[in-house]
């Protein structure tokens, strides 16, 4: 969407008339969004300083300054995008990240963020030549008009308060994937910026490139199409069997009758859910489809992600790859599927702090012709989650959508023991009775920490096994990256929760760490080491939930506390749930194993006890 576009000499006038105020108002009216002090000191800033450059430019008056350019399929805006025509009058496009930085330090575990001064701290950021550079990404991957008419896209970056220099940190060789197609200028480069305008635009276009490209169809390239067929093709993993195949057929044959429809596809663990999504997203895109796959949870998406990435464009793929909180702004309709995987960890409002947006369910719905959710409702482990059929089906209802419900029966993880799912949610009471035949599986109770975790590295050397634990030891973000400071002891065995990111714990070297329900769910291992904490016991023959032997650092439960002190017996009963789903969570992630240790001596006597009752030896 075009927030503002004129000519290079109207830009000029407006600059002298006050181009914040303008903006102001265009931005209320065109997004009904309001702008804060900060924003517009930013515009009265950065475009100052580049309104300056192009009054000693020698670009024609006639090509188009656009300013927040609302991109397609995000609520992502591009800062300022000039355009016109070269010398060989080819069009050309560039596109402007504007940062008011002075001063910019590398961080040694990421590829991608680096870290600044804004809003009164030191604040993780992404590079501002991914960002700009993933905007071009996009355009070219999925607007018609940019593939058709071979439109010329340049990304640039400027800094205009940054001293940029020639072994600067924002030059580091570990950002080479983006920042080589990127032009970076910084508050001494004036005259380099002046003469990379004047290079590429010779002629202007009087607003037609840029009106072109907003009213341009928004579909997958078919570069992009190809590659991710490719991928998909020769990579096992994302193989369909069974009734995972029944439930794709049935929902290619919903999508064949372009009506409103919510389809909705309930599975247990370990029944291929995301297998199915991954499938359908390739399915979609190399028919032409504007999809994409949708998650609250990081993890999954950075994982599958992964998988896919091999050959392609990082920026390819995390267009296709998008958090549950992306469809805020998104006008209706305008995807023709969205495919939302762990649908019960949806939520109401999205944003850091809970506080954007309308609800999630509803703006998936309303985004997309065909919406898809997979869910298990007994996964839900947050307080804030929403994800259920029934919260689903009255959003469908309030768009008129058609309702589609579907089922995945067949376990493929759990050594394909449907009657193992059904034990854990005995041995947890989330059930009362097992009805079930005997469980074979490889499930023990470990005597110590320690040996959980040897036993989990020697299965490591042939194996894919891992460490998991519940969310009972608080999380030193300060000490997050250090090996050596140890966030779970228990008398004395000591391990760090997972150094480095959490949404990358289930494909690094994580052996020597601890994952958390919030870095494992919707992924899978052959073998877990799973340390249920102190806020799981076993006491006068039930299994109790304490949520005040929490960590106070886990999400998961924020806002139980002030429950409790309304409706205790409400928060109990909501704190019970959770905490048993997270662990049930953790306690089926292992295709061929999993190994239990529990910190409290009673609970670690009754499962002992029940597994020697159930579970084949």
């Amino acid at each position: 969407m075009i927030v503002y576009s004129n000519s290079v000499s109207k830009f000029l006038k407006d600059i002298d008339d006050g181009i914040s105020s303008i903006l102001n108002d265009l931005m209320s009216k065109k997004l009904y969004r309001k702008v804060g002090k900060s924003e517009i000191n930013s515009w009265d800033s950065s475009l100052g300083y580049i309104a300056n450059v192009i009054k000693d430019c020698n670009i024609p008056m006639n090509s188009t300054i656009t300013l927040e350019y609302n991109l397609p399929m995000t609520s992502k805006r591009v800062d300022l995008i000039i355009s016109g025509y070269n010398d060989q009058k080819q069009k050309v496009v560039i596109l402007f990240e504007l940062k008011q930085w002075s001063e910019i330090h590398l961080l040694d575990d990421s590829n991608y963020l680096v870290e600044t001064f804004i809003n009164g701290g030191l604040q993780k950021v992404v590079h501002p030549a991914y960002q700009v550079w993933s905007y071009q990404e996009l355009l070219k991957d999925f607007d018609d008009y940019i593939q058709q008419n071979q439109v010329i896209l340049k990304s640039v970056v400027l800094l205009h308060n940054y001293e940029l220099t020639p072994n600067d940190d924002l030059l580091n060789e570990k950002f080479d994937d983006f920042v080589k197609g990127v032009s970076l200028f910084g508050k001494n480069d004036k005259l380099l910026l002046k003469k990379f305008l004047e290079d590429n635009i010779k002629f202007g276009d009087n607003g037609l490139i840029i009106q072109e490209i907003n009213n341009s169809k928004i579909n997958p390239s078919a570069k992009l199409q190809n590659n991710i067929k490719a991928l998909l093709i020769d990579n096992q993993y994302f193989k369909l069997i069974d009734d995972q195949v029944e439930v794709f057929d049935r929902i290619i044959s919903v999508a064949k009758k372009y009506e409103k429809t919510v389809v909705i596809v309930s599975g247990k663990p370990g029944t291929g859910k995301s297998v199915v999504a991954i499938n359908l997203l390739g399915y979609f895109i190399n028919e032409g489809k504007l999809c994409q796959y949708v998650s609250r949870n990081t993890a999954p998406r950075v994982v599958y992600s992964y998988q896919l990435k091999q050959s392609m464009k990082k920026s390819s793929i995390d267009n296709l790859f998008k958090s549950s909180g992306s469809y805020t702004d998104v006008q209706e309709n305008i995807f023709d599927v969205l495919i939302v995987d762990e649908a019960h960890c949806l939520t109401e409002k999205s944003g850091l702090f809970n506080n954007y947006g309308e609800n999630q369910i509803k703006e998936i719905i309303r985004s997309a012709k065909l919406s898809i959710f997979f869910i298990d409702e007994q996964q839900r482990v947050h307080f804030n989650d929403i994800g259920t059929k029934e919260n689903i089906k009255y959003f469908a209802e309030m768009y008129n959508a058609n309702i589609l419900n579907m089922t995945l029966k067949s376990q493929f993880r759990c050594s394909g023991s449907n009657d193992y799912l059904n034990f854990v949610d005995y041995l947890l009471q989330i059930n009362n009775e097992y009805s079930g035949e005997m469980v074979d599986y490889n499930i023990n109770v470990i005597e110590s920490p320690t040996k959980l975790m040897n036993t989990i590295k020697e299965l490591n050397t042939t194996e894919n096994a891992r460490i998991l634990a519940g969310y009972c030891w608080n999380w030193n973000k300060k000490e997050a990256n250090n090996p050596d400071y140890h966030d779970i002891v228990i008398d004395d065995y000591a391990m760090s929760w997972n150094l480095g990111q959490a949404q990358t714990f289930a494909i690094d070297d994580s052996v020597n760490e601890a994952g958390c329900i919030h870095s494992v769910q919707g992924l899978e291992f052959d073998y877990v080491g799973v340390i249920i904490g102190n806020d799981l016991k076993y006491e006068n023959g039930v299994v109790v939930a304490d949520f005040l032997n929490h960590a106070s650092t886990d999400p998961s439960l924020r806002g139980l506390k002030k429950l409790l002190k309304k409706e205790p017996e409400k928060a109990n009963v909501i704190a019970t749930q959770l905490i048993k789903n997270a662990y049930r969570v953790l306690l089926t992630r292992g295709i061929k194993g999993c190994f239990i240790y529990c910190e409290d001596k009673n609970l670690q006597s009754y499962f002992k006890q029940k597994i020697e009752d159930f579970v084949k030896h």
